[in-house]
């Protein structure tokens, strides 16, 4: 686990000395040597440690001295302050090209009472879904001078508080959380604090925050709808677990647009689950078989999508499928699709978080962004006749 007062690194030292240079001298080693006994040190001792093994890493000061003029000079050069000659301000430059200086910004930063850096906690970093959110917010947090540390939860609550409360050990100046919970009164003190906080694509739990959500309920209701514009009556729905909204809304729109149409709902006809391959194959192959299978799917999320294509793939008798998100190569499979604007998200939850920084935003607010049928074939496919 993260700790946010301090690291304890345990490394360990060489034990035998090291062969002497002609002259008696011991020559500098780049290697420290094989690892036997175990001593316990903070993260300044280490620090103290690898200075002397790795180099210093020039100061201010190291520059002041070399270029022969005072702190305060080489400071004003640094931020680009006026009052320095154009020799001295050369003099300065030439040091820091030679020294290969950097500013210390985090030092500069936290004297303005700010860390510059947002924290954004997403359910998996391989899901294409959170590609073009988090690169949306970044590219906002960097209009912003501001740096993304992002990490998963890995739909795991404990480990969703874990993350989002080491991000505001290390000072994070606001917040952006995709929950994996539904209990998120642990952020309180922080938001008390002065961490802005937003939630995205699932609203916050038992605290009042500001959130950014696609229309998972509407969606869903749109793409049934279509499939029973299709002919269908007898139609599926496979779905992410039940604890989670985005499931949970979109079985909500499932259920909506078979009442609009007056169809009934078998219950063996749905599922919320686990989304791996192995448990959707299961599920789609159940639904599917049967005295009365169902003649289309809709499936809740990507996951469940992919593996319903390469269900359907196999199957002589062709069954309509719409899936809600989009997916890598839908348009050339021609899979039908409900698409939710992941970068528009990712940006109207990024530009709410700096209004929030900025002191312009007020009560906490509620944005719910559209989603889009994109016809492509699959959700197409009319039942056969006489179902």
């Amino acid at each position: 686990m993260l700790d946010g007062n301090a690291f304890e690194i345990h490394l360990a030292r060489s034990g035998g000395p090291a062969p002497k240079a002609p002259g008696g001298r011991t020559p500098p080693r780049s290697d420290p040597g094989p690892l036997t006994t175990e001593e316990p040190r903070t993260v300044a001792e280490i620090a103290r440690r690898s200075a002397h093994r790795y180099g210093h890493r020039p100061t201010m000061k190291d520059v002041a001295a070399r270029a022969g003029v005072g702190l305060k000079t080489v400071s004003r050069v640094v931020n680009g302050e006026p009052g320095v000659t154009a020799d001295t301000e050369r003099r300065v430059q030439e040091a820091i090209a030679s020294l290969g200086f950097r500013r210390n910004d985090s030092a500069r930063v936290l004297r303005k009472g700010r860390t510059a850096s947002v924290g954004l906690v997403l359910e998996d970093l391989a899901d294409p879904f959170y590609g073009p959110l988090s690169r949306a917010v970044e590219e906002v947090a960097r209009a912003h001078g501001a740096l993304l540390i992002n990490g998963s939860s890995a739909e795991d609550p404990e480990r969703e508080r874990e993350l989002a409360l080491a991000l505001c050990a290390r000072r994070v100046d606001g917040l952006i959380v995709i929950p994996a919970g539904d209990d998120h009164r642990y952020l309180e003190p922080e938001i008390r604090a002065g961490v802005a906080t937003v939630f995205v694509d699932r609203p916050a739990g038992l605290i009042e925050a500001d959130v950014v959500l696609s229309d998972s309920f509407g969606g869903a209701r749109t793409g049934v709808a279509h499939l029973i514009a299709q002919g269908h009556r007898r139609i599926g729905f496979v779905g992410d677990r039940p604890r989670i909204h985005t499931a949970t809304e979109r079985l909500r729109g499932y259920r909506a647009a078979m009442e609009d149409a007056g169809l009934p709902v078998d219950e063996a006809w749905v599922s919320l689950g686990p989304t791996d391959p192995e448990h959707v194959a299961a599920t789609v192959a159940a639904t599917l078989s049967g005295p009365e299978p169902v003649t289309a799917l809709f499936a809740g999320n990507n996951r469940v999508t992919v593996t319903a294509v390469r269900v359907l793939a196999g199957r002589e008798r062709p069954v309509a499928l719409v899936g809600f998100d989009d997916i890598e190569l839908a348009d050339l499979l021609g899979i039908t699709v409900i698409a939710q604007d992941a970068a528009a998200l990712g940006r109207t939850a990024a530009q709410r978080l700096f209004r929030r920084l900025d002191g312009t935003a007020e009560a906490p607010e509620t944005t719910v962004l559209g989603t889009t049928l994109i016809t492509r074939g699959s959700g197409e496919i009319a039942p056969p006749e006489g179902t």
